[in-house]
């Protein structure tokens, strides 16, 4: 006789191609796949800013914006069975101005010139998308203190590769950890994904997040992204 845990769970999909998101969830037992969508995030913003929107958005609601383009576009592609679709997109602000990805090391290099010393907060948005078309949402605000890094060590982290991929130019979960002096919210968050925020959205669109959870007899299986491989992979938040 099949018990409860043992049975086949639901599996959420997660529009996104990040590792360290996949990893959040992997760690909270949550089953899911991976399905990267296709959206260019200039082109979300323009297109807002086209219809007068963007330019009036505060940083959250630019990353919830984000959120909700990537789990729209990944939940159109027909699968089956249908399962919830989460997106999720994150923003960093400081003095009220919002920051990306820097994708070059000159421009994280002067990113941590401001960022050192100082605090900022990081949000992170989540847009869900049910079986049936429901669609929920909110964004998780967590206010990070920074160290004071030499000018050595922010170009060797700058030059890293680490923070080049990531908003804000930082983690809490590699190298840059180092530079990151308190997380005042949810940490995990941060990293990508909340899954306390998963957890309230599933119940909003009546699912329960326990259903979503894998048998415990795999939660000890090495997970899609082998460890010994992880300090080559790249960041992405």
């Amino acid at each position: 006789m099949t018990s409860p845990t043992d049975a086949i769970p639901a599996s959420l999909v997660l529009a996104s191609a990040s590792p360290g998101r996949a990893r959040v969830l992997e760690a909270a037992g949550v089953a899911f796949s991976t399905e990267v969508s296709s959206v260019d995030e200039e082109e979300v913003l323009a297109a807002a800013r086209a219809l007068g929107g963007a330019e009036g958005l505060a940083p959250s609601e630019v990353a919830l914006l984000l959120a909700r383009a990537k789990a729209e576009d990944v939940a159109a592609a027909p699968r089956q069975p249908q399962a919830p679709v989460l997106g999720c997109d994150s923003v960093f602000e400081l003095d009220g101005e919002a920051h990306g990805k820097p994708y070059e090391v000159d421009v994280a290099v002067a990113r941590w010139q401001m960022l050192r010393g100082r605090t900022g907060v990081l949000h992170s948005g989540h847009w869900l998308i049910g079986p049936q078309g429901q669609a929920v949402g909110r964004t998780v605000s967590t206010r990070v203190s920074f160290a004071e890094p030499t000018e050595a060590q922010i170009r060797a982290y700058a030059e890293s590769g680490e923070p080049l991929h990531c908003a804000g130019a930082f983690t809490i979960d590699g190298r840059g950890a180092a530079f990151v002096r308190s997380v005042d919210g949810d940490h995990l968050s941060v990293i990508g994904v909340s899954p306390h925020a998963l957890t309230e959205l599933l119940a909003e669109i009546g699912e329960d997040i326990t259903d979503y959870w894998r048998p415990s007899h795999t939660d000890d299986a090495p997970s899609s992204t082998p460890t010994e491989n992880r300090e080559q992979e790249p960041r992405e938040r």
